[in-house]
């Protein structure tokens, strides 16, 4: 889950507002809308969700959390699905009570950046509060890149779970030098137009969707953010320690990946895409029109 830090989040959203044009989105055509689902490979219910919305054969991009237990699967479903652009969602926190991971290093490579268990740290403020080395998040983060890259998956691009990795000019410098090391483009950095369907109620997500789609901008490139899960118990225990409102009894975690997941399958979304109302690009799609060199940092 990206779910930035609040201010970083806010800083984001005005950046994009006045973020260049993207080369290729032109004013007067179909918006180009950017589907990204988050936190692909954290476990089997977010898999199986994937699974699904890759059925319908939309190209679209997905952000996947390669410091979990599940991605080995996440890259099974993906390498069958090649209209799928794959990105690493680069980790540096674990927010989930009682599901929790730490690093690709272990705790005995990258030690300022776990807690006492081992694991990374449960919210983006208590990693920045922590004395964490910038050292070892950088080779952090590179061993997650070469863990995909090791997968047999075309990698495109990295965004930041959380926000973290992009929460201070530091961390940004060391985000932007691993993207560059490996030739992969970064969410948001190709002037795109952010929208998140997070923090949505349950019931009006794809509500909101279909108008924000029906208002898109068509001089960039539309960014959506989206997390998707199946129902399971699984999903069921999962409780965010970082949003209470997330863990509301009618309207928890599972009720709004499962809400985001009906949306993405939903015929009005399929209908808008088939007679060409949208048009859907992914990752790859801006790295082959830009490449690392047309990557620019959002205004801050």
């Amino acid at each position: 889950m990206t779910r930035l830090l609040r201010p970083l989040a806010a800083l984001l959203f005005a950046a994009t507002l006045v973020a260049p044009r993207v080369a290729g989105a032109q004013a007067g055509a179909a918006p180009e809308v950017l589907l990204r689902l988050d936190d692909v490979g954290m476990n089997h219910s977010v898999n199986m969700a994937i699974e699904k919305v890759a059925a319908t054969k939309m190209p679209f991009s997905v952000s996947v959390l390669f410091a979990c237990p599940w991605y080995q699967e996440a890259v099974e479903i993906l390498k069958k699905n090649p209209q799928i652009a794959v990105g690493v969602h680069l980790a540096l926190n674990s927010e989930w009570r009682g599901y929790r991971w730490g690093p690709v290093l272990g705790k005995g490579g990258v030690p300022s950046l776990v807690d006492s268990a081992g694991y990374f740290r449960s919210s983006g403020e208590g990693f920045l509060a922590s004395a964490y080395d910038l050292g070892e998040v950088e080779r952090e983060l590179s061993a997650q890149v070469e863990r995909a890259l090791a997968s047999g998956l075309k990698i495109s691009y990295v965004d930041a779970h959380m926000g973290t990795a992009l929460a201070t000019p530091q961390l940004r410098e060391v985000t932007e030098r691993v993207a560059r090391k490996y030739g992969l483009g970064i969410s948001t950095y190709f002037g795109e137009s952010y929208f998140t369907l997070w923090g949505e109620p349950v019931q009006r997500k794809k509500a909101v969707l279909l108008a924000h789609l029906a208002q898109a901008k068509r001089d960039a490139v539309n960014l959506i953010e989206v997390h998707v899960a199946e129902r399971t118990p699984e999903m069921e225990a999962i409780f965010d320690m970082n949003a209470p409102e997330q863990n509301a009894p009618d309207a928890g975690v599972v009720a709004h990946r499962k809400a985001e997941l009906e949306t993405m399958l939903s015929p009005e979304l399929a209908e808008l895409v088939r007679t060409g109302k949208v048009r859907l690009v992914t990752y790859q799609t801006m790295m082959s029109r830009l490449g690392p060199a047309g990557l620019k940092r959002p205004v801050q």
